[in-house]
């Protein structure tokens, strides 16, 4: 049996070799700010034509407390049929994350990659909902590469909280 060998975590948050294991929890998610404008309509609702739509995320994180972290996904959005404008969304959803026992060159990947990733199914369908609710068809994010978007702000020279 190939599986004798393998080392076991235990049930108590401490691996075989009596280590405590890094854990963490979402504390809390909430909307920190949101705001949907539509300031052609009526006429924006009346279009067929299709509007250009430029979305942007950013991710930002920073200790809320002890082994607490709030980190901010901030999603915009700009319509634009010909020059004007059809709709603009700006949604700002954060988590609290509860962290122990991460390595200290864990933590920022964990912030800005996993973190941004479990919260965002619930951004999106805010902001689907919220373009849905403003009269247009509702605006259906793609999954987002959080990994990616960190490996870009590493080549800015961005570090957590200036995201």
């Amino acid at each position: 049996m190939a599986d004798e060998n393998q080392v076991m975590p235990s049930d108590n948050g401490f691996d075989a070799g009596g280590e405590p294991m890094p854990q963490g929890a979402i504390l809390t998610q909430y909307v920190k700010d949101l705001s949907f404008e539509n300031p052609n309509a009526p006429a924006s609702l009346q279009s067929t034509e299709q509007p250009r739509i430029d979305v942007n995320v950013a991710v930002n994180a920073k200790r809320a407390g002890d082994n607490v972290f709030e980190v901010e996904l901030k999603i915009t959005a700009k319509a634009m049929t010909g020059d004007d404008t059809s709709f603009m969304i700006d949604l700002t959803y954060a988590g609290l994350f509860g962290l122990t026992n991460v390595p200290e060159e864990a933590l920022e990947p964990f912030l800005i990659i996993e973190a941004p990733r479990i919260i965002f199914p619930f951004a999106r369908r805010i902001v689907a909902d919220s373009v849905r609710d403003g009269g247009f068809p509702p605006l259906m994010l793609d999954p987002i590469d959080f990994a990616s978007l960190y490996m870009a702000q590493q080549g800015q020279g961005s570090q957590v909280g200036n995201a």
